[in-house]
Formats: structure tokens, sequence, C-alpha cells
């Protein structure tokens, strides 16, 4: 028996790609009644980087910036739901309430994908990909791949298809 999809993490990196891929994640939570915790993540600055960056600004400058980085982040992902309830769904504010929360960290992307799937007990990932050519990854992006590796979680991968760009949000 295929078990009840009842939360649906969405992974986001803002891309023009993972905007088609939230129409996605709005469908299967309204086809199957679940709710949604959208995922943002700030990838990892190396460590040279870290270190030089360390040596400039003071722990306080570096959090302030952090803190500011997240709330510009969760107002972006918020005006992309309130134009895709607009676009999709007459402005019906009640599909946007499918959304539990919106999370933003630090970390590896593919790595903190898997941990928030386990932390909120999400029963499927949807998430773009896009590819950055030929020859890397093989039409899969490398996150993309990373999560499918590892999970054990079931996945819906969305390309964006040829020639489209930019679908829902051409604001932003």
């Amino acid at each position: 028996m295929i078990p009840d999809i009842k939360k649906i993490l969405y992974a986001t990196d803002l891309s023009d790609n993972s905007a088609y891929a939230l129409r996605y994640a709005m469908n299967s939570a309204i086809k199957h009644d679940a709710g949604i915790v959208i995922l943002h993540v700030f990838e990892l600055i190396t460590t040279t980087n870290r270190f030089a960056l360390e040596l400039y600004l003071d722990g306080e400058i570096r959090k302030k910036n952090f803190n500011e980085r997240v709330s510009e982040t969760i107002d972006r992902i918020q005006k992309r739901l309130k134009i895709l309830c607009d676009k999709e769904f007459d402005g019906d504010i009640k599909y946007a309430d499918r959304v539990a929360s919106i999370e933003v960290c630090e970390g590896f992307p593919a790595d903190e994908i898997l941990k928030k799937a386990d932390d909120f007990n999400c029963d499927v990932i949807v998430m773009g990909t896009h590819g950055k050519g030929l020859i890397t990854q093989a039409f899969l992006g490398s996150t993309a791949k990373r999560v499918l590796r590892r999970t054990r979680k079931p996945v819906l991968i969305i390309p964006l298809p040829k020639g489209e760009t930019d679908i829902t949000f051409h604001d932003f």
C-alpha cells in the first residue's frame, strides 16, 4: 500500500526552475490535502573565505548580515507564494495556507534537504533541477543527484521545460 502524503518538503534555490517546481509542490499538496515546508539553503562558503571574512567582520556584523539575508529570502518566498496564488488560484489565499513553514538555513544543500525532510517528518521531497550543462551531472543538478542517492523518501524532480525561462515569477 502506498503511504499517505501529509507533508511535502519543497526545496528551492530561488531560481527560475524552482519557481516552476513550486507549482508542482502546491498542486501535490492540494491533491493530497497535505502541508508544505519550504526550504532554502544558503550554501556554506569555503573555509578560506570564512577565515578571510572573520578577519574583516566581527561576529555581530556577520550575524546581522546573515539575519538580514534570511529575512530577505523569506520575503521573496512569500512574494512568490502570493504571485502563484494570484495567477493559479485566482488570489485564493487558502492555498498559501498549505505552507506550514518557511525554513532558511546554512549548510550543504543536499545534507540540509535530507535533514529537514526527516526533522519535519515529510513524506515527499519536491525540487527543481536545471543541470548546468551537458557534461555537468548528466542532466541532473548536483544537489538533486545527491538527494536522490541518499534519500529513502520519494523525490519529485521537476525539470524546466525546454525553451522556458522564468515561467511564473518574471518579476523576480
